[in-house]
């Protein structure tokens, strides 16, 4: 309904501009002329540089070109601003012009003191430098073409702000504090959680100390699938270590994800996963790196495990078969990644997939899952979304003579691991400062930050990740 309302909305501005204009006074036209410009400078002097924040107001109307700038391909928005757009707001103003020209009792001071100009003529003096900075950066172009670019741009909004900046004190001073605010809580988020990265930065745990500890890692190795999600790209998180210390047990197959977002509006399936191996072959211990661009849609269809199996049973295949791969130390296993694209899983799989629909959430289950993990299914049945036609899959190592057995053993251990379950192992960090930081940090840390995590999403639920199969390790983060 969104197109018919903004057209209805249009047409019934410019019919009503139109029928002032015809009525009031259709002289009002020549306005249009530059020479109107000149003479009515050369008559108003002071007073017409100050009216020139009344005139911001109809920049506010534009934007509705933009309001959805991103739905659109720049063909439509062209088309649609010269032959529509355009043309009734410039029609709708020219008649309120004409019945002001005739009705001049009929404007209100409180009219006029409500024109947000200020906050319009700071976004365009930030857009003009953003567009600048993308003439040098993205287009390649000299800098002396962009200093050109804000300079004549620049020198007539210089003169829309000094006009602006005269209504401050009536009300121009609103959307300045807005903008302190706001300002401030997007500083303060990223301050806290830039504190937040750097410290798992500097706190990951050596591939040393993995590799000392032998391919048991000194611990208990249950079946079953650890997807330990992290926001390191490299090495492992000090939530692993924190958990295997606290609770000496974990999956026999460990995957460390990593989700990012690529400044790209789509990712393609055949580039969405990164995989790696973090430690030698009998450690069964990879690196996952999913891309998504900022419009893509992480659907909770239970595909996400799907894709990991198989990408990371391609990834042993293709392992298997490269040389460079063979002949690396195990020093550099955790800087190796490979691109694993559907089409080649589809084309060279090493594993024979069998899917099945079903519609009842209890049902799918699977037998080999414990009676513990179907109680608390069925304990939760909204989680299943009976009714809901949804897609399971069982793997199976295809017969081939020619694979190695160490890629079979490998093979059958990751799906005898999918079948037995999947964990989802997340931190929950407590942001906290250091007892000897200022007064200022400690403020911004432990109160600012702390509201701000406090009351935004968590990253399951941005990740879509089922609350009954997600393990939440706390820790303390002292920054």
């Amino acid at each position: 309904m969104f197109a018919p309302i903004v057209i209805i909305w249009l047409v019934s501005i410019f019919s009503i501009g139109l029928y002032n204009i015809i009525f009031w006074n259709p002289k009002i036209v020549r306005a249009i002329s530059p020479y109107y410009i000149i003479k009515f400078f050369r008559e108003t002097g002071k007073d017409g540089w100050f009216s020139l924040g009344g005139i911001l107001l109809s920049v506010t109307g534009t934007e509705a070109m933009f309001a959805d700038l991103g739905h659109f391909t720049a063909l439509s928005i062209r088309l649609a601003f010269a032959f529509v757009v355009y043309p009734c707001l410039v029609v709708q103003y020219m008649g309120q012009a004409a019945f002001l020209s005739r009705n001049p009792q009929k404007v209100l001071n409180s009219f006029y003191d409500s024109i947000p100009g200020l906050a319009c003529i700071t976004v365009m003096f930030i857009t003009t430098f953003l567009m600048a900075l993308v003439v040098t950066f993205v287009w390649q172009k000299s800098v002396l073409l962009a200093a050109m670019f804000l300079v004549f741009f620049w020198f007539s909004e210089g003169v829309y702000l000094s006009s602006a900046l005269m209504k401050v004190p009536q009300g121009g001073w609103v959307p300045l504090v807005l903008s302190v605010i706001f300002m401030l809580v997007m500083y303060i988020w990223h301050y806290g959680t830039r504190k937040k990265y750097n410290f798992d930065l500097h706190n990951k745990v050596s591939l040393k100390w993995l590799l000392g500890l032998g391919p048991s890692l000194g611990i208990v190795r249950v079946p079953g699938i650890g997807l330990i999600y992290s926001e390191l790209a490299t090495g492992v998180p000090a939530i692993f270590s924190h958990f295997v210390t606290n609770l000496p047990a974990f999956h026999k197959v460990l995957v460390f994800v990593c989700v990012k977002s690529v400044p790209v509006p789509y990712v393609s399936p055949e580039e969405r996963f990164l995989i790696g191996r973090v430690c030698p072959r009998p450690y069964r211990m990879y690196r996952c790196i999913v891309r998504y661009g900022y419009k893509d849609i992480q659907r909770d269809d239970g595909d996400f495990e799907d894709q990991l199996i198989q990408s990371i049973a391609e990834f042993i295949q293709m392992e298997a078969g490269d040389a460079q791969f063979c002949s690396s130390e195990s020093s550099s296993y955790d800087g190796r990644l490979a691109v694993i694209s559907s089409r080649t899983i589809q084309s060279s799989s090493s594993l024979i997939v069998t899917e099945r629909e079903d519609c009842d959430g209890i049902e799918s289950i699977q037998s080999s899952k414990s009676l513990m993990l179907q109680s608390l299914r069925s304990a939760y049945p909204d989680d299943e979304n009976p009714g809901v036609r949804r897609r399971h899959v069982r793997f199976e190592v295809a017969a081939s003579p020619g694979m190695d057995t160490g890629v079979r053993e490998e093979l059958m251990d990751l799906i005898e691991a999918k079948e037995a379950g999947v964990a989802y192992i997340m931190g929950h960090s407590y942001v906290k400062a250091r007892r000897s930081s200022s007064y200022l940090k400690k403020l911004v840390i432990d109160m600012g930050y702390s509201f701000l995590r406090k009351n935004c999403r968590g990253p399951s639920v941005a990740l879509n990740i089922p609350h009954i199969n997600l393990i939440e390790v706390g820790m303390i983060y002292y920054v």
